[in-house]
């Protein structure tokens, strides 16, 4: 037969309200005792009953996190801070990949609101989040993390400084002297690739060429296509900018040893090991998911303040390959 409360609290030789108090995390209780309650359940098996907690405290311990694609090392490193965050406040995550599709987004956010989770971290893949209407009119805490909701949608956003980071890559490889810089970039419907794009275009100024900006998906037969056109122009580029980590690396593979500048947005794993190692603009995404994490929990606390809009920092790191001279 399972064990009950009551059977912990005769076991530990305490009240039943001190069980509870220890079980739900409630102060009150000296720590000699709640070590000889914590026994009892542990000598027991004793585990509570989820369903009747949640009604009596109309919290379910779950949070909801949309992201674009968990095999992606940007989201996977994203996603395991916020778990980790998540555990530290005692409760579990739910997670799941939207692909790039609004509908399928929209169907896990609302998956998830079904199952009574307590707040939301969304890493969007469409632009029109109006659905969420009725979800943050009830109180349910939203946070935005790499991307900014659609118009009409003012909730807090965790975002990287795109715009910024693209310019230093630019005017890092205009500083070893290339003037003929290509940019290959995600989908420009993408809010990160739209960014970057505006940052690398105005960073060149009146060095801008379109017909040196590549932006679609990153398939290695559409990279080499775009390659091949541009190193056929009579003035092609002697320097690249990738957009993400996946662009660089399908770029590296298409270019098959021939040597160019390059400078991709974020890093990737053994980035530094190739010849020439890979010079990147480094955003954090384990920094970035906690960050949005803990501001979702601080919601969940009551903190009742105005939406907070925060833009995290870069960095460039140079290992060579975007030192390449002209």
């Amino acid at each position: 037969m399972r064990p009950t409360m009551k059977d912990v609290a005769s076991a530990a030789g305490v009240a039943l309200k001190t069980v509870s108090r220890v079980v739900n995390d409630e102060p009150g209780v000296h720590p000699a005792t709640a070590e000889r309650v914590r026994t009892a359940i542990d000598r027991l098996g004793y585990s509570r009953n989820e369903s009747a907690r949640v009604l009596r405290r109309g919290t379910t311990a779950t949070i909801g996190l949309v992201i674009e694609d968990v095999a992606d090392p940007f989201y996977s490193g994203l996603s395991r801070a916020v778990e980790d965050v998540v555990i530290e406040h005692g409760c579990l995550l739910l997670s799941g990949s939207s692909g790039e599709e609004p509908g399928r987004e929209r169907e896990l956010v609302e998956t998830f609101c079904a199952r009574r989770v307590d707040g939301l971290i969304v890493v969007p893949a469409g632009a029109d989040h109006t659905y969420l209407r009725s979800e943050l009119e009830t109180g349910t805490p939203v946070v935005f993390a790499d991307r900014p909701p659609g118009a009409g949608i003012d909730v807090d956003t965790v975002l990287t400084d795109n715009v910024g980071g693209a310019g230093q890559a630019v005017r890092h490889l205009l500083g070893h002297g290339h003037r003929r810089i290509a940019f290959l970039g995600d989908d420009p419907a993408i809010f990160t690739a739209a960014a970057r794009l505006h940052g690398y275009r105005e960073a060149l100024g009146g060095l801008f060429d379109e017909r040196l900006v590549s932006m679609r998906s990153p398939s290695p037969e559409a990279v080499r296509a775009d390659l091949t056109g541009m190193f056929a122009l009579d003035d092609p580029p002697t320097a690249l900018f990738t957009g993400n980590g996946r662009y660089t690396v399908t770029t590296l593979r298409a270019l098959a040893g021939r040597r160019v500048a390059l400078v991709g947005f974020d890093d990737f794993e053994l980035a530094d090991l190739l010849d020439p190692g890979v010079s990147v603009v480094a955003q954090d995404p384990s920094w970035m998911g906690r960050v949005a994490a803990e501001l979702l929990f601080r919601r969940l606390r009551g903190d009742g303040g105005p939406p907070e809009h925060i833009q995290l920092p870069v960095r460039l790191i140079a290992r060579g390959s975007g030192e390449l001279l002209l």
